[in-house]
């Protein structure tokens, strides 16, 4: 296994299978850098590493679709398996398997080195100045140009017990501000609660450009008090290498490219989103006031290289980096109930609202158990296993006879083998993601015993100027820019 200690060691061995397209023909942040890399993930073109941006200064980059998909036969999932220490040709259950074995063994605590790259340029106080990076306006709808779409957010519990380092976005507001997306629920908002009822201002380190390995621990759903840093010490078998923070006790990546310190503020708030998100469409209702990071540092490397994802209709960093690991954690939560599992899969084309769970093929010999009351114990463990849980919305229960990353045979099992009587088996009042497109709190489905449609129609549901919009290259972008980006693909460099 390969451990890649930085975003320009992966963008190395990107390089050398042909997984990343340097553009140095010059490009808008407003926009055009976002229509490009959507555009990338549809073709599965290599991830466009942008060398020339408008109103920026020489040497800031920025590395789009860093965990996109792959249209080289053979290489799929190619940048997922180097991100996290694997060969090139890696399938999606290699990646998904190598995740799941990590979860047993031992978790490695960091090594504190005394100083790394991240240092090589120090803003502090008056001197911090966001407005220099080269942050994208992604989409056309959305509020705002978003700086953190792929880094780490790290924070601790007042008491200094858990550490949590978690993806959530955050919006630029000027030189020294970020509206942020803290959802009460997740990991960072169950902290952020914790500074609140001492009545202090959170302490926060956002890492951009960190090893490639850290984003998708990042979207793992370990349970609450787990350290992300320790379990993928764990999956290397050797610790991560971190520096301490200039002005937060926080440690950081020694090696990311941007680390921006601060104090998200109880009180302060600041109008964040819309913006388009995983589930392939771009939320009007998600604008809202959200809490403020103060920033009180801000270091950087030379040449500093801003990763994005461009988030939206499937497949994009979202999915993989969401997906994969979750489908880890479905299998080890799972293997410790001792059902006989052979994988786990989130349906990446999905936007991860289908997920699969296979069985050996011998299940019921070696259980006894009948195929609803399987459903039944799958259903019980998944859906009672915390974080992991709140991300599944539906999950198919098949045998390990067809290839469940391959969404072609997944569709084909669930349409043939589903029985139309009893081929469900429903958990009621199980807390899920509230999507933009799922029907109000108020709608139910009424099952009757036969056949059950599932409506997928959107004009009667939403009032004028409310129906989501997709995110995708054809919708989030004005027809003259569209024509722009396909104009110059070849000017950009693609082929």
């Amino acid at each position: 296994m390969k451990h890649l200690r930085s975003l320009r060691e992966f963008i190395d061995e990107l390089e050398k299978i042909g997984e990343v397209q340097p553009i140095g023909q010059e490009v808008d942040w407003n926009l055009e850098i976002g229509a490009i890399a959507r555009r990338s993930y549809e073709l599965r073109a290599p991830a466009p590493l942008f060398t020339t941006i408008t109103g920026i200064d020489e040497g800031f980059r920025v590395l789009a679709a860093p965990g996109g998909l792959s249209a080289q036969p053979g290489l799929t999932y190619s940048r997922i398996a180097l991100a996290l220490g694997l060969p090139a040709d890696a399938k999606g259950a290699d990646i998904v398997t190598a995740l799941a074995d990590a979860r047993r063994r031992e978790p490695i605590p960091p090594r504190v080195l005394d100083s790394g790259p991240c240092k090589e340029n120090i803003l502090l106080g008056d001197d911090v100045d966001l407005l220099k990076f080269p942050t994208p306006l992604i989409h056309g709808d959305d509020g705002g140009r978003y700086i953190q779409t792929y880094g780490m957010n790290i924070a601790k519990t007042p008491d200094g017990t858990w550490t949590n380092w978690s993806i959530n976005r955050m919006m630029l507001v000027d030189r020294n501000r970020l509206a942020c997306l803290i959802p009460p629920p997740q990991h960072l908002g169950i902290i952020k609660a914790q500074w609140e009822k001492r009545g202090e201002p959170m302490p926060i380190a956002v890492a951009l450009g960190v090893e490639p390995g850290l984003p998708y621990v990042g979207g793992m759903p370990l349970p609450e008090g787990e350290d992300e840093s320790h379990y993928l010490g764990a999956y290397f078998g050797e610790p991560l290498d971190l520096v301490r923070a200039e002005t937060v006790d926080l440690l950081v990546p020694a090696t990311a490219e941007i680390v921006i310190e601060g104090y998200v503020s109880h009180t302060d708030t600041h109008e964040e989103g819309p913006m388009g998100e995983y589930p392939g469409y771009l939320d009007r209702s998600s604008s809202s006031p959200k809490p403020v990071l103060h920033v009180t540092a801000v270091t950087y490397r030379n040449d500093a290289i801003l990763p994005v994802a461009v988030a939206g209709a499937p497949v994009e960093e979202d999915h993989t980096g969401w997906g994969m690991p979750h489908a880890a954690e479905m299998t080890h939560v799972l293997r410790e109930a001792e059902v006989p599992v052979a994988a786990c899969w989130g349906v990446l084309e999905s936007a991860n609202h289908w997920w699969v769970v296979s069985l050996d093929t011998d299940w019921h010999e070696r259980t006894g158990l009948s195929s609803e009351e399987m459903a039944r114990r799958v259903g019980e463990v998944v859906f009672g296993a915390g974080k992991l849980a709140f991300g599944v919305p539906k999950l198919l229960l098949v045998e390990n006879d067809i290839d469940i990353s391959d969404p072609r045979q997944v569709i084909w099992a669930f349409a043939s083998r589903a029985h139309p009587e009893f081929g469900e088996v429903h958990f009621a009042n199980e807390p899920q993601n509230i999507l933009p497109i799922y029907l109000d709190a108020h709608e139910r489905l009424t099952y009757h015993a036969s056949k059950v449609v599932h409506n997928c129609l959107l004009a009667d549901r939403f009032g004028p100027g409310e129906r989501p919009v997709a995110s995708d290259f054809a919708h989030s972008w004005s027809a003259e820019l569209q024509r722009r980006v396909i104009e110059n693909w070849q000017a950009y460099g693609y082929r």
